[in-house]
């Protein structure tokens, strides 16, 4: 399961693709901890502003502790980045000079028992990011039909035995629910052949609820429509992906933004040809940061 940890991931890299300086406005939409907003506030300071958003309100109450120093240099809300549109509006911030995502899953949630994040141990299975959001995993794993089912566990997770595992689902709940993430680990052990390979044999599945609960590709994907319009000529966007699922989508909106039409000017260029990875060192230090890329763009 991809992880943001303690250490903000790729922060020396997001801070030069960001280019912060003072008097600029920046985005960290995917607030956490506050570990990356922290350095872009000390690199824009004394007048830069950072606004800050996470949709899970622990996060937000940790990033206002690990930031009050700032004062009103810093503007942190409970919200969703897709929203962020509405949020500048409501500011009265007509655009930015740069916006973050770090889209992986935080340790502080992954850590948090309750929220049913985890594989690791026994929990409700929950998975919400936001807990108002009506619906849990624990909701969708009872209810689906059996081609739904799979279709998710392919789709989200890209599970190999994607089939075997939701037959195996719809077989256990017809004798007993599947209320917390221990029963499901257990029906997705008995279904995957040699369960105990490089990566443990739930993590898919667990990704593929997971977005599902949280709508994280159709956020992203909004989020990314209106994105052009939210940074200045300069502005600088910076997002960092844990799986080939979000990369995918960041890689096409940015190859299409950078392209342009023939004899116009390129909308964006592209600053990253390639994503960047963490280096040895950094993995060596905080190896939930292994599976990052960051890919960023600079609005002509």
């Amino acid at each position: 399961m991809e992880e943001r940890g303690h250490l903000p991931v790729l922060l020396a890299e997001v801070i030069q693709y960001l280019d912060c300086r003072p008097g600029r406005i920046y985005v960290d939409g995917t607030l956490g901890g506050g570990g990356h907003g922290r350095e872009i506030l000390e690199r824009s300071s004394p007048t830069g502003r950072l606004i800050g958003l996470d949709w899970d309100e622990e996060a937000v109450e940790r990033a206002r502790k690990n930031l009050g120093a700032f004062g009103d240099r810093a503007v942190l809300r409970k919200e969703n980045f897709r929203n962020l549109p509405c949020l500048l509006k409501t500011l009265s911030i007509a655009a930015v000079d740069g916006i973050l995502l770090d889209l992986g899953v935080s340790t502080e949630q992954l850590e948090s028992r309750e929220r049913g994040f985890s594989f690791r141990w026994d929990a409700p299975l929950d998975m919400r990011m936001n807990r108002e959001r009506p619906i849990t995993a624990q909701e969708i794993v009872m209810s689906l039909s059996p081609a739904d089912l799979e279709a998710l566990l392919r789709e989200y997770g890209e599970e190999r035995w994607a089939r075997r595992i939701a037959r195996n689902i719809i077989l256990r709940r017809r004798t007993s629910p599947i209320r917390t993430t221990g029963d499901l680990v257990k029906t997705i052990e008995q279904s995957v052949p040699g369960s105990r390979g490089r990566i443990h044999p739930a993590t898919r599945t667990f990704q593929a609820l997971r977005i599902r609960v949280n709508e994280e590709l159709a956020n992203l994907q909004a989020f990314l429509e209106a994105a052009p319009d939210l940074l200045r000529s300069g502005g600088r966007l910076c997002i960092i992906s844990y799986h080939s699922l979000e990369d995918r989508i960041v890689k096409n909106h940015f190859r299409r933004w950078t392209r342009g039409g023939r004899g116009e000017e390129k909308p964006f260029a592209l600053l990253t040809p390639k994503p960047v990875a963490p280096s040895g060192e950094e993995v060596f230090r905080n190896p939930r940061a292994r599976s990052a890329k960051l890919r960023a763009v600079e609005k002509n």
